[in-house]
Parts: structure tokens; sequence; C-alpha cells
């Protein structure tokens, strides 16, 4: 069996050192065959490969849309390929096929969030409410910060089933194809402080906490040789 893509959607900026070790993490631990980055790649990822789209300021999930459909457009992008975030780390070796992972019950994650307001959480209210309104009363979320396997048709199938909707893409695509898979706890780290699990063979930062929180400390400290994807040297 040929082994997957990673497809990576990427937002514009300059240098971007979580794409940079998510890269080193991935040669290292997540079998694949190429990577893709769509959207900006910075010029010292020469080695990935790339599908330029135009991005909007906001609203953000748009990028990811138009990224994902590009993908699923693509022919030289394998189906399925691995649909992964750029600050998401891979700290052990992992079987191929790589394995479905998700969140639970949508409504059990709607707890761990309590009465907490952000965008984030009215996106998955919404999600929710537009799976139930079909017919699925108790839906999956597949909301974590990991890679997820996913096939062309289904994907491309799932956007259309939401146009207009700020839905977790990941967790319409999952319910509505049917995917099953194996539970497990989301693995993003927002703050500096060393409140993380190091044996975790994934972790997935914020920005701050890469840049000066432990957990960014601990993944630089893991992967600090360049990979294959990294053009040395500077523009």
């Amino acid at each position: 069996m040929e082994l997957p893509d990673i497809v990576v959607p990427v937002r514009e900026g300059a240098h971007n050192e979580q794409l940079r070790y998510a890269l080193r993490s991935w040669a290292a631990h997540l079998p694949h065959r190429h990577v893709w980055i769509v959207g900006y790649r910075p010029w010292w990822a020469a080695g990935t490969r790339h599908i330029p789209t135009h991005q909007r300021t906001t609203p953000a999930y748009v990028n990811t849309t138009t990224a994902v459909h590009a993908a699923c457009e693509h022919p030289d992008v394998s189906d399925p390929f691995l649909w992964a975030n750029d600050d998401f780390f891979v700290l052990a070796p992992q079987p191929s096929p790589f394995p479905v992972l998700h969140r639970g019950p949508v409504r059990e994650v709607f707890a761990q969030y309590g009465t907490r307001s952000s965008a984030y959480v009215a996106a998955m209210r919404e999600t929710h409410a537009f799976l139930v309104g079909l017919g699925y009363e108790e839906p999956t979320s597949f909301e974590l910060h990991v890679p997820l396997p996913v096939h062309k048709d289904g994907m491309l199938r799932a956007l259309e089933a939401a146009p207009g909707h700020d839905v977790h893409k990941r967790t319409v695509y999952g319910v509505l194809n049917g995917v099953t898979g194996l539970p497990m706890r989301d693995v993003k780290v927002a703050r500096r402080g060393p409140q993380f699990d190091p044996a975790s063979p994934f972790l997935s930062t914020m920005p701050d906490s890469f840049t000066n929180g432990a957990v960014g400390r601990f993944i630089r400290e893991r992967f600090p040789d360049p990979c294959p994807y990294e053009k040395r040297g500077r523009r």
C-alpha cells in the first residue's frame, strides 16, 4: 500500500518555526510519501510540495476550507492523505496506515469547556446543532490536534453539505462519512508552564507556548537537526 501524503494549510508569515519543527517530527516519526503545503510556503521549506491559494484575513476558517478543498481536487495529492496543522508534532514512531483518532462525543467536549465563550466553542456548538439537525443524535468530535486520514470524495461531500458554516470540518467529515476510530484526549498546550505530558506521542502548541513556553523548549530539544524539507542558509 502506498504511503499517504501529509497536507498542511499554512497562513502567510515570515518563518513559521512551528512548521519547521512539525516537519522535523513528521520526517522522523510519521510514515508518508510527500508533504504538501497549501497556501503560503516559507522560502526555507523548499523540500515540500506546494499548492498556492489566495488567503483572506478573516474569517480564518475560510482559508482552511479553501486549502482542504484544493488538496482534495489536486490530482497529485494522495487519496487518502493525512490532514495536519503546522503546529502538530509527532514525538514517537507511528504505524502505517495511521489510525483515525477522535475526541469522543461532541456533548462531552462541551463539558470540558464549561461556560467559556470563544469563536472555537461557538463553532463547536454550531457544528453540533448542524449534525443533530441532520439526524445524528450523538455526533463524535474529530477536533483533535493530531493528523487525520482524509478521503477526498468524503471531504468534498462534507464541504458541500455545510456551505457557509463556520463548522468544524474534521467533525463534519468524520460524522457524515461514518468514520470510526480510537478515542484520546486532546494534546493542545496553550500555556507556558510545564503542564504537559512529555511521554505523549503527540503535542500541539499555540504560538506563545511554542516560542516562550516549556513545551516549545521541549520540542526544539527533541528535534535539533534539520530535515530534508528544510533549505539551509538565509534568503
